[in-house]
């Protein structure tokens, strides 16, 4: 009997810390943490680093992928935040997390491919022995940070999901990124500062 409940708790226990990481609450940042810089190669050779972007106000930083059904779903969503943000100061920063010998549909090779057959307007970088999602946090492709440029550095002020419709982009309720940018952009406090990322897990 005794054995049987300290498996259950234990079980219980590796959901909790499983629900409560994929919000963001475990290893990585946190609200109100300041980010550290990144250098990392852009699908055009380049190195990119948020440093780079002297005129922004902030950044909206997307964890995504070519071979995530969910990170696919919201391509077209996260080149139209570009689209609107880019010019007000919130760039969008994708960054591709998986290791691509797990994902071989994930490679330089293949972000390039898909960039250009989307159109994409943001720099695509590769997390090139995947130093940066665990920084972050992030768990899924996608999941969403949004920095502010701050005296003290890139200040995270929203992570989770882009949305609360995956399946259908005419079918949204909240748009979580465009409401906390909006608020960031008019000097207002964010309401919904942490949601649930919704995706693939990143491939280690």
């Amino acid at each position: 009997m005794k054995n049987t409940l300290k498996t259950f708790f234990a079980v219980l226990t590796i959901v909790a810390l499983s629900s409560f990481a994929n919000l963001g609450g475990g290893h990585g940042y946190h609200i109100g943490d300041v980010a550290t810089d990144f250098e990392l190669e852009n699908i055009d050779g380049k190195t990119v680093s948020l440093s780079d972007f002297k005129s922004a106000k902030g950044f909206i930083v997307v964890f995504t992928c070519n071979t995530c059904p969910y990170a696919v779903a919201y391509e077209d969503r996260v080149e139209a935040l570009n689209k609107k943000y880019a010019n007000l100061g919130y760039p969008v920063v994708a960054i591709m997390p998986n290791n691509t010998e797990v994902k071989p549909g994930d490679s330089m090779e293949a972000m390039k491919a898909r960039a250009k057959a989307k159109g994409f307007t943001f720099p695509y970088l590769m997390d090139e022995g995947q130093k940066i999602y665990p920084k972050y946090g992030a768990t899924k492709t996608p999941h969403i940070y949004i920095l502010q440029k701050t005296k003290k550095g890139n200040v995270v002020k929203y992570m989770g999901a882009i949305d609360d419709n995956y399946l259908d982009a005419n079918a949204v309720n909240k748009k979580y990124v465009e409401d906390a940018v909006d608020a960031l952009l008019s000097g207002k406090e964010i309401e919904e500062k942490q949601t649930r990322a919704i995706g693939c897990s990143i491939k280690v």
